[in-house]
């Protein structure tokens, strides 16, 4: 099959971005987003003026194509004048200003973008530009310096990532007068141009030699992130987060397929032994909003940090990824693939191995067994999938409501998929949720039904971890503590970085008594997953109570309870250690959401499913509730 043509041409590109963004929108985000968005629409007005065409927008940035680089410089000089008058009236603090990078150079078209280097040095111009300010490359230089009298500042040749070539540079007067040359040197001499020519020489000659030793050009700056203002410290390892890939497609519906390629990155990467990946649930809380790298990495202590799009056409994707290291503000590799839509988890495995090998996190691709792939192969397989994420969804919420509806979509799965054995497993995890829930009539015919079905996924498939984690959590709500304990421990060495594996090891061993053990494991998956699931909160303010440690408690619990607001045994468990702290008050107001969220909850009921070793610690919980006036 001959390989897929590709359109490119020569064009004028301009890219603009906010100098200072993350700052501005620290201080007051709604304001800034405001703004943003009315600059945008001013600068786009200005674009269509100058017959370019709007290509990109995300975050605070805007990509502009122009058929004439002419046309491009004018643009850019009447949208900074534009900018700077609006900017007059605000305080210098708040005011938004832009950078703005042109080149001229080839580009590669894809639907309603632009690829390539033309582009890429675009991006790298516009860093090198003062706020409201222009920067130029060379090639746009030479085409504009007879026909726009702008002031023209040669600023020298500047190293472009990935381009084997400098770039000339030249910053852009925004007032007519005669081009300059940085630190007097012209560009065109007049007169005696042969001497000219030769004290040039020589001079050039003095200035490489020193470049050799001294001057060596380096890649334009960029907002880098700062170990001393990361949120939690770096890990001993490669670290990495995997932000929400972009829905580019103009269908809505069209989020669960660029949710699930990030989600199926994040589940590839967590079971790499030797690296430390963020989970989804604390990903997703940037998902549609302008964040940038420099933030994600201060506020997930990450090193490195991946984005990426997708764009649906019919059979067709495309899924654009850059890997980027914060730290150092350099972009590690960026691709764009198309590919037909059934092959998305093979590409899926594609981009995780090209993200472990640039992070030098040492894995053979015999380490990691494609489990989508395997699973999740065709149409056929896409649907599944999507059904799975809508499942996993309602799991989240842990009230009844929704536990019901997850156990329904889950009997549907297994019908409609029998052999995928990731049905059998969120069917297992419903019946285990009723046990905590306290919706059972039968707690043990529950619990063997959801061991059965546990038993069932590892029989298919043993090396996927979830069965062995859902078959720890039903041993020990059967009170089989050292079978809990050991099926916990299967499922953290085949995903060392999964969330709901550490908790479920964890809870094996504060209900064997041994909560100083657990306390180590909430830790990790917390770090791993600060902002979430709601259980790995409330399991972990329940190992610190255990320890005597109530303040902490209090402070996990309350988290759960932001975290799923109807989490009803966060309530429960609030209310117990308030009651247990002699804080009445407090405690007998989580009663009152215990019975707003289960208005029949009993409390010798919900005892008799609770499964610690020591029934000590089973009575002084009852007697905390009965004393804060749960009956």
């Amino acid at each position: 099959m001959a390989a897929e043509r590709v359109k490119r041409k020569l064009a004028a590109i301009l890219s603009a971005d906010v100098k200072g963004y993350s700052r501005l929108m620290g201080e007051d985000e709604v304001g800034t987003i405001r703004t943003l968005n009315i600059y945008k629409e001013v600068m786009t007005g200005f674009i269509q003026n100058h017959q370019g065409r709007v290509v990109g927008t995300a975050g605070d940035s805007v990509l502009a194509e122009f058929a004439s680089v002419v046309d491009a410089v004018q643009c850019a000089v009447e949208i900074q004048k534009e900018l700077k008058t609006r900017n007059a009236d605000v305080p210098e603090s708040r005011r938004m200003e832009f950078r703005i990078g042109i080149n001229l150079g080839d580009v590669v078209e894809g639907g309603d973008t632009i690829y390539g280097d033309g582009v890429n040095i675009a991006a790298r111009l516009e860093s090198l530009a003062e706020a409201g300010g222009i920067c130029i490359s060379g090639t746009a230089y030479d085409q504009v310096k007879n026909k726009i009298a702008l002031g023209y500042e040669y600023v020298g040749e500047q190293a472009v990532k990935n381009i084997a070539e400098p770039v000339r540079v030249y910053h852009v007067g925004m007032e007519a007068g005669g081009r300059k040359a940085k630190k007097g040197l012209r560009l065109e001499a007049k007169g005696k141009r042969t001497l000219a020519l030769g004290i040039l020489a020589v001079l050039v000659a003095a200035v490489v030699a020193l470049w050799q030793f001294y001057l060596r050009p380096v890649p334009p700056r960029v907002e880098v992130a700062s170990k001393e203002r990361m949120a939690f410290p770096l890990p001993d390892v490669p670290s990495i987060a995997v932000l929400p890939f972009a829905n580019m497609s103009e269908d809505p519906n069209q989020e669960f397929l660029s949710d699930g390629m990030t989600e199926a990155i994040i589940t590839a990467l967590s079971r790499a032994p030797r690296l430390f990946v963020i989970a989804r649930n604390s990903t997703f809380v940037y998902k549609g909003k302008p964040v940038k790298v420099k933030q994600v990495s201060e506020e997930l202590g990450v090193q490195y940090v991946l984005e990426g799009s997708l764009q649906r056409s019919g059979d067709r994707v495309r899924v654009t990824a850059q890997l980027i290291d914060a730290l150092t503000g350099h972009h590690l590799w960026a691709e764009r693939y198309d590919r037909d839509l059934e092959d998305i988890f093979e590409l899926q495995d594609e981009i995780t191995l090209k993200i472990l090998r640039a992070v030098q996190a040492k894995v053979t691709e015999g380490e990691l067994p494609s489990v989508l792939v395997k699973y999740f192969r065709g149409k056929q397989g896409l649907d599944c999938y999507f059904k799975i994420m809508q499942v996993d969804r309602h799991l989240q919420g842990f009230n009844i409501a929704d536990n019901n509806m997850a156990r329904r979509m889950a009997e549907e799965l297994v019908a409609m998929y029998p052999e995928n054995p990731y049905g059998y497993f969120y069917l297992g995890y419903t019946y285990s949720r009723d046990i905590y829930l306290g919706d059972t009539k039968s707690p043990r015919e529950t619990i063997e039904k959801g061991i059965e079905l546990a038993q069932k996924v590892i029989a298919m498939d043993d090396s996927i971890p979830n069965g062995h984690f859902l078959l720890s959590d039903l041993y020990q709500l059967k009170r089989e503590y050292d079978k809990a304990i050991a099926e916990g421990e299967r499922a953290v060495a085949l995903a060392p970085g999964m969330t709901a594996a550490l908790a479920v090891y964890a809870n094996a061993l504060r209900f064997a008594g041994r909560p100083e053990e657990a306390i180590p494991l909430y830790q990790k998956a917390i770090r791993l997953n600060p902002s979430g699931p709601s259980y790995l909160y409330h399991g972990f303010g329940q190992a610190l109570r255990a320890t005597g440690r109530f303040e902490e408690a209090v402070s996990a619990l309350k988290k759960a309870i932001q975290i799923a607001p109807d989490n009803i045994l966060a309530h429960t468990h609030l209310a117990a250690t308030y009651s247990m702290m002699g804080r009445d008050k407090e405690a007998r107001a989580e009663v009152a959401e215990v019975i707003r969220i289960n208005p029949k909850f009993s409390v010798d009921s919900w005892a008799k499913n609770l499964p610690f070793k020591d029934r000590s610690e089973i009575d002084k919980i009852i007697n905390a509730l009965r004393k804060a006036g749960l009956k």
